[in-house]
C-alpha cells in the first residue's frame, strides 16, 4: 500500500472524508525550532493533503500530515478550510518546478515537492476544487502555468461528458441485469411448470390406478357375497334333504289292510308303490269288521 493510500485509510476515512490529492513536501527554508523541541529537520515526512467530506454540504480542508521515523502511523498537525486559503504561488510560470507556496489567513509556508509532476498534479486538483467548492472569494493562483489552471468551462465540459458516459454505462448495466434476470426468471418458471405438470400427471395416474383397483375389489367383494349366499342356500337345501332321508329310514308306516296290520317298506319309493296297488286301502276309507 502506498503512503497516500495509507494516509487516506488512517486519517480521512474514519472521519467520513475522502482524500482528493496529496503531495509529499519539505520546507525550502529552515523553520525556527523551539529550545525544548526534539528532533530536527528531516526527521519526519510531511504531506499536504486535500480532502472533502462525504456528507452534504461538502466541506473541503487542507491538512498537514506527518509521519515520524520508526512509526507506521500518521498524525494531523495543521488544518485549514479552503475558504482560509488566500494565495497559491507556483514560483515559475514558464517551466515545471517542484517549488510552491501556500498562504492562509494565519500562516505562510514555502514548500518543495518530491517532484515537479507531484506539485503540478496537486496544484491542478487544488485549483479545480477551489473553483467548485469555495463559497467566499476564491484564492489567487499566481506564477502557475496555464496548463495547470486550464479552462474551467473545458474542465466542466469534460466532467459533464464523463458523468453522461458513466450514467449511460450504468443504465446499460442495469438493463442487461434486468434482461438476464427476466430470462432466468422465465427459465425458472418454465422448469417449475414442467415439474408441476409432471407431478400432476403422476398424481392423476396414481389416482386412476387406485380407482381401478377399488372397482376390482368391489367386484370381487360382490362375487364373494354371491358365492357365499349360494353356498349357504346349498347348505340349507342339503341339510333339509338329509333330514328327510334320515326320517324315512327310521320310521315305519302302519297301514290297516282288511282289518290286519302290515308293515310296508320304510322308504318313500316302497310306500308309493304300495299305495298305487289295488289291494291298498286308505286308512280314512276303511271300516273295521
Amino acid at each position: 500500500m502506498s503512503a497516500k493510500s495509507a494516509i487516506n485509510k488512517a486519517v480521512f476515512t474514519p472521519h467520513d472524508e475522502k482524500m482528493l490529492a496529496a503531495v509529499q513536501v519539505k520546507r525550502r527554508t529552515k523553520k525556527k525550532i523551539p529550545f525544548l523541541a526534539t528532533g530536527g529537520q528531516g526527521d519526519y515526512m510531511t504531506f499536504i493533503c486535500l480532502s472533502v467530506t462525504n456528507k452534504k454540504p461538502s466541506h473541503v480542508s487542507i491538512t498537514k500530515v506527518k509521519q515520524f521515523p520508526g512509526s507506521s502511523s500518521f498524525a494531523k498537525r495543521s488544518m485549514w478550510t479552503i475558504d482560509q486559503l488566500r494565495q497559491v504561488n507556483g514560483c515559475d510560470p514558464n517551466k515545471d518546478c517542484p517549488e510552491f507556496d501556500l498562504a492562509f489567513d494565519n500562516a505562510f509556508d514555502q514548500w518543495v515537492a518530491g517532484s515537479a509532476g507531484e506539485k503540478c498534479t496537486f496544484i491542478q486538483i487544488l485549483h479545480h476544487t477551489c473553483q467548485r467548492y469555495s463559497s467566499q472569494s476564491k484564492p489567487e493562483f499566481v506564477n502557475c502555468q496555464s496548463k495547470l489552471l486550464g479552462d474551467d468551462e473545458t474542465v466542466d465540459s469534460v466532467v459533464f461528458r464523463c458523468k453522461v458516459f458513466l450514467s449511460r454505462m450504468r443504465k446499460e448495466v442495469v438493463l442487461n441485469s434486468r434482461r438476464q434476470g427476466r430470462r432466468l426468471l422465465l427459465e425458472g418458471n418454465s422448469i417449475l411448470h414442467s415439474a408441476a405438470d409432471s407431478v400432476t400427471s403422476a398424481v392423476q395416474k396414481a389416482s386412476q390406478a387406485l380407482n381401478e383397483r377399488g372397482e376390482r375389489l368391489s367386484r370381487a367383494e360382490e362375487k364373494t357375497g354371491e358365492m357365499k349366499n349360494s353356498a349357504e342356500q346349498f347348505s340349507v337345501t342339503a341339510h333339509k334333504r338329509g333330514h328327510v332321508r334320515r326320517k324315512g329310514e327310521k320310521r315305519h308306516l302302519p297301514v290297516q289292510y282288511r282289518g290286519r296290520t302290515r308293515c310296508l317298506m320304510s322308504t318313500r319309493d316302497g310306500w308309493m308303490q304300495h299305495r298305487d296297488s289295488p289291494h291298498c286301502l286308505s286308512p280314512s276309507n276303511s271300516n273295521p269288521g
